[in-house]
């Protein structure tokens, strides 16, 4: 994983309080999107930078009561969250999963995890065995809009992105390190993931978030109506989508 104090320091916790645990939600119903379409029913579920545990804690309510959930980060504030969502078959430690080369697992998780890691080359290929598939979630942070607005490199100072895709990089990537791509789809966030219990109480905040949400809702409009007519134009355009890939 990067070894950038950025995780491993307060630094990362202050630009991101919740350690994204409100945007756990929808990258949960993607994964269990994923799983359900391949009709895959695992046993043993391990969620590499798993942050503040939500996504476990989440995929637990609805995947086989005989299924074991680990989760790895090398965050120390974000396993203290985590820690407090762990129970008699979910747990998590601090460390970095790829040195535990004795574990294995139906499925690994690789959620928002893979533009982090300093050489995720041979990261993948050193946890290629420790999984029989592998459900990995990037951003496609090099299209045409974010390039030519120079908003690349707020990827790598806000949120510490260390590598830079498209899908048919990330593709090649993949290939390039053994895997088989048995299913992929694009994914996009919510416009905004702030729960309305948290500003119901103070109408200031309310009246702050339906700005957002508006202002949001029209900068990304162009591009949601190019992506009905044709995906990757506008994926490659517009920029803000992920991809969603299982792999073997």
């Amino acid at each position: 994983m990067a070894t950038s104090t950025l995780y491993v320091s307060d630094e990362y916790l202050l630009k991101n309080p919740d350690w994204h645990v409100a945007a756990s939600p929808w990258k949960a119903g993607e994964i269990l999107k994923m799983l359900r379409r391949n009709h895959l029913k695992p046993q043993s579920l391990c969620d590499i930078g798993c942050g503040a545990g939500e996504i476990l804690y989440i995929l637990q309510q609805y995947i086989d009561d005989r299924c074991v959930f680990q989760g790895y980060d090398v965050a120390p504030r974000a396993i203290e969250m985590a820690k407090k969502r762990e129970n008699d078959r979910l747990h998590v430690a601090l460390g970095d999963f790829h040195t535990d080369d004795h574990a294995t697992y139906d499925i690994i998780l690789l959620i928002d995890v893979l533009q982090h890691i300093e050489n995720c080359w041979s990261y993948l290929r050193d946890i290629h065995a420790q999984s029989s598939y592998k459900i990995l979630q990037l951003p496609l942070d090099i299209a045409a809009f974010p390039v030519v607005s120079n908003k690349v490199i707020d990827y790598y100072k806000a949120a510490g992105h260390l590598h830079f895709f498209t899908k048919d990089v990330a593709f090649a990537l993949l290939r390039h390190n053994g895997y088989e791509i048995v299913d992929w789809f694009y994914t996009v966030p919510p416009i905004d993931t702030t729960p309305w219990r948290t500003v119901r109480s103070n109408p200031l905040k309310i009246v702050r978030k339906v700005v957002r949400v508006l202002k949001r809702g029209v900068q990304r409009l162009p591009g949601l109506l190019c992506y009905r007519i044709a995906p990757d134009l506008a994926v490659r355009l517009f920029g803000g989508w992920r991809l969603m890939v299982l792999l073997r």
